[in-house]
Formats: structure tokens, sequence, C-alpha cells
């Protein structure tokens, strides 16, 4: 605010302004910059792939079939609200990290904290947290997330202690918190991936009867980018 206030005492357009329009001009000042400084502190915790994404730059193309009023509705947050979860399914290269990136992105806009994470780093780090003592603590921290987006989920097969800890992550947030789940496989082949018949119908009926579905089609984005570049 003080520096708000250096900038009128120098800029001459304030000078014919009554002293209560300048003090309302300082205080909206004060609380875009709080609300901006907010914001980046949010994106910069997701830790996204994409940081830059958002639902403005959303490519839909006419062969992607995606539904523009879906991501539309999505990106207002109100799943988040209700605690239901997104599936985002398409083959490498579709736009899944993106368009995650950029749901996560819309949902800091409405400051709602958010984590984004592959799902193989997950798994790392809750196989630290086990070693080190703190692995309850770390299943309390990912239930505090509000929205938490899950990159190449299940794109390779888990041991037993991957899906008794995946399990662990999605009990503690069904009802609490929002999920997205990026992945190459229909969810008919996550109980394959997941391995242990009774955890994969634990977890996948905790994700999918409360979620939304986007499919994402057409070329891989990269490998058209690549074409294009080449032209």
């Amino acid at each position: 605010m003080a520096q708000s206030f250096r900038d009128q005492m120098t800029d001459s357009a304030y000078v014919s302004m009554q002293f209560e329009e300048r003090f309302g001009l300082l205080v909206d000042s004060e609380w875009n910059k709080r609300r901006t400084n907010r914001l980046k502190l949010l994106i910069r915790k997701a830790d996204y792939a994409y940081p830059q994404a958002c639902i403005e730059d959303i490519n839909y193309a006419p062969e992607r079939h995606l539904d523009k009023g879906q991501i539309t509705r999505l990106s207002l947050c109100g799943y988040i609200q209700d605690c239901n979860n997104v599936i985002i399914l398409g083959a490498t290269g579709t736009g899944k990290s993106y368009l995650g990136c950029a749901l996560g992105v819309a949902a800091n806009r409405n400051f709602y904290s958010v984590r984004y994470i592959r799902l193989p780093d997950l798994f790392a780090e809750l196989a630290i947290a086990r070693g080190e003592g703190s692995f309850q603590k770390t299943i309390k921290e990912y239930k505090k997330v509000k929205l938490l987006i899950l990159d190449e989920w299940l794109l390779l097969s888990l041991s037993y202690s991957e899906a008794r800890d995946l399990l662990e992550i999605v009990e503690a947030r069904c009802g609490r918190g929002s999920t997205i789940f990026c992945s190459q496989f229909e969810v008919k082949g996550w109980f394959q991936k997941i391995g242990d018949e009774t955890i994969a119908d634990a977890i996948c009926d905790r994700i999918v009867h409360n979620a939304y579905t986007i499919i994402l089609n057409g070329d891989s984005l990269r490998k058209v980018k690549r074409i294009n570049s080449e032209l």
C-alpha cells in the first residue's frame, strides 16, 4: 500500500480527487495485490508440469471431440465443492497432462489448494515417508489438498505394497477432496493394473461412481507440433 501511495503522490491524475476516493483506490490496489500474490503462491505450491496452462488456451480442434461446455463447467469448480472426481483418458501426447494442469490452475484462480504429481513420484514419496516413519503424516497432507492431480495414472502395473498405499490415499480423500486422474487406459483396464482384486474394487469404487470423464482423441499434439515445425 505504501508503494501505491507514493505512486499517487507523483501522479497528477490524483491531485483533484477527494481523500475518500484516493483511499478507496489504495485499498483496492492492496486487495488486488494480495489476491495476486496468493494465486502465485498456490500455483507454485501445486508444482505443475505446465504451470502456464489455462482453460482459455485449450485446443478444441474437431478431431479431439472435446466438449467445450463440459470443460467450461469444470473450470467453475463445482465438482470440487461436491468432492467429485475427473477422469481424463487419452493416448500418449493427446494433452491429458496439460488439460489436468489447466483445470488445476482454474481451481487455483478460485483459491483452492492443488497438488500435481506423477503417480510413480507419489509412490516414491510414500515409500520414503514409510521408511522415515512419517507415512501417516504424508497421507494427512494429501488428505487436506482440495484438488489432487495424479498424472501417469496406472501407466505401469502395481506391486501389492503400491496398491495398498494407493488405497490409503484414495480412501483418505474420498468425500473430502477431488482428484483428477490422467490415464492412457480405460477404467476397465485399471483392475488388471492394480492387481489385487479386493484392493482394485475398493479403489475403483471410490473413484468412478462420482467422476466426470473426458476422452481426448486425435493425433499426438507433440507429433503435430513437430510436423508443423518442419513445414
